[in-house]
């Protein structure tokens, strides 16, 4: 417990085990009042901790249902849109912003959204010690961090090591998702997936994919497109 945290109060910083390479900067950033009263309103109903290790999906929702997983979800808008779109399907986020998480809590308790569950932690912790095999039907990575600089390009999450940890966590015949509107992340990306082992591309050799109705346009999205700037989507199939 801090200095200024009350009993019963959650302690709101981002769970992780120490190591030396992050893909990630927790941000800096002060949350609303709305956003800390989340946490100890509604983290009892939607949090998960990196802690508790692995988890069951069917237990954790109490039905068998498509998974989705998002890593870097932000401030949570598009994710809660899908979840309240597709409420056939169960989505875990993974987010190390406070603000964001606060945010999307916030609204999932507003809504009333059962099949949404969020940590605040390193998502490669999350994987390695939290999520089963086989059990993702749909990964998400949108708009993550392009680290332009070249020096710093090794710190970018989509590497051939990250793809192997996440292969066995799909399903076979579940797709990973990604999304970039930075174009030389979008050919590492492109160019990491097609080498990957296991994996096909959905939309043909070296094809970027259309935008799925699924994934909504954000606002940031839009102002993009405002400003003459590119999305692409990167869409492969689990084979393997």
């Amino acid at each position: 417990m801090t200095d200024n945290q009350q009993p019963g109060e959650f302690e709101i910083k981002p769970e992780y085990k120490k190591k030396s390479i992050r893909s990630y900067v927790v941000r800096g950033g002060r949350m609303t009042e709305s956003q800390e009263k989340a946490f100890n309103r509604w983290w009892p109903q939607f949090g998960l901790s990196l802690f508790d290790g692995a988890v069951e999906p069917a237990q954790l929702f109490g039905r068998q249902a498509p998974l989705v997983l998002e890593i870097g979800f932000g401030m949570g808008d598009s994710l809660i849109y899908m979840a309240e779109h597709e409420p056939e399907k169960n989505f875990v986020g993974i987010e190390v912003h406070p603000p964001g998480v606060g945010r999307l809590i916030n609204n999932a308790g507003k809504s009333e959204l059962d099949n949404i569950k969020v940590y605040m932690a390193d998502a490669v912790d999350v994987l390695e010690d939290c999520i089963p095999d086989a059990s993702i039907d749909r990964f998400q990575l949108y708009f993550p961090d392009p680290w332009h600089k070249k020096k710093h390009n090794k710190r970018r999450i989509v590497q051939p090591e990250f793809v192997q940890k996440l292969r066995p966590k799909l399903k076979v015949g579940g797709v990973m998702h990604f999304a970039t509107d930075w174009e030389p992340y979008a050919e590492h990306m492109m160019e990491v997936m097609s080498e990957a082992e296991g994996f096909e591309n959905c939309c043909g050799e070296y094809q970027f994919a259309p935008r799925p109705d699924y994934r909504p346009i954000t606002k940031f999205e839009k102002r993009g497109e405002r400003l003459g700037h590119g999305v692409w989507d990167v869409l492969f199939e689990r084979k393997a």
